[in-house]
């Protein structure tokens, strides 16, 4: 049987390397999306590091900012693969600052890479998914999203829009045998959290219930159940995953 294809945006980082991972642990044929800025060096090192861990994970570049970058990664995909059946948009940045004082172009970045990237993504493979009947669409939003955060009107509006994308998306496209769902991460112990100084970080760790923060792993985890062929009754829902910090 041919593998399912699955592409992961943002798929060198800390939560998108877990995520490629167990999804290739399974027995997807994974690709990576990046951009980096265009440092290929950077996603090169990720490949040869999977490598090394025993993970058959290809790369595809591509800005999720453009549509025609997100156009031209899908075609290529398509062209060395075969059409995408799991799409998982985490691709996404932070330019916090609070409102007051918040430039035109940390809003505009954010949304742009945070949002409009997913109505691109999901643009360029709902109708292959469509066509074969068969699609898995998991959008990687944001506990910030459910309950906002001082300093981050931008993120926290990008992330609240990919749900209300992902419940409009999931009506369209359910009886075609593809679903839509978001995952809404808590604070996870990813290079960026761990860089935060200690006090303020041990500040955020005391606000979750479980007393710790999130590993990676927890996240792939939902990702890998929401992606499987036997999830295909839940669609247009939101998985929190942050450890009781916002139980609603």
């Amino acid at each position: 049987m041919t593998k399912r294809i699955a592409l992961v945006t943002g798929g060198t980082g800390g939560i998108g390397s877990a995520i490629c991972k167990q999804l290739a642990d399974d027995g997807y044929q994974v690709i990576a999306g990046y951009y980096s800025g265009g440092k290929h060096e950077k996603a090169q090192k990720f490949q040869e590091e999977m490598a090394e861990q025993g993970y058959n994970i290809a790369l595809a570049f591509g800005n999720i900012t453009e549509w025609d970058s997100c156009e031209a990664c899908v075609e290529g995909i398509k062209r060395d693969f075969g059409t995408i059946d799991i799409l998982v948009n985490n691709g996404g940045i932070t330019r916090d600052s609070t409102l007051r004082k918040m430039k035109q172009d940390q809003w505009d970045d954010v949304i742009n890479t945070d949002l409009t990237s997913v109505f691109y993504m999901t643009r360029m493979v709902v109708n292959d998914m469509l066509a074969n009947g068969y699609g898995r669409i998991i959008n990687i939003s944001s506990v910030n999203g459910e309950k906002g955060q001082f300093g981050q009107a931008n993120y926290s509006a990008a992330k609240a829009g990919m749900h209300g994308f992902t419940k409009a998306v999931a009506q369209e496209v359910a009886s075609k045998g593809v679903t839509v769902n978001t995952i809404s991460p808590g604070y996870i112990a990813t290079s960026m959290i761990m860089e935060v100084p200690e006090e303020i970080r041990e500040g955020i760790r005391k606000g979750i219930p479980v007393g710790r923060f999130g590993k990676p792993e927890d996240i792939a985890r939902v990702v890998s159940f929401l992606a499987h062929e036997d999830a295909g009754f839940i669609t247009g829902t939101n998985v929190s995953a942050n450890g009781g910090q916002y139980m609603h």
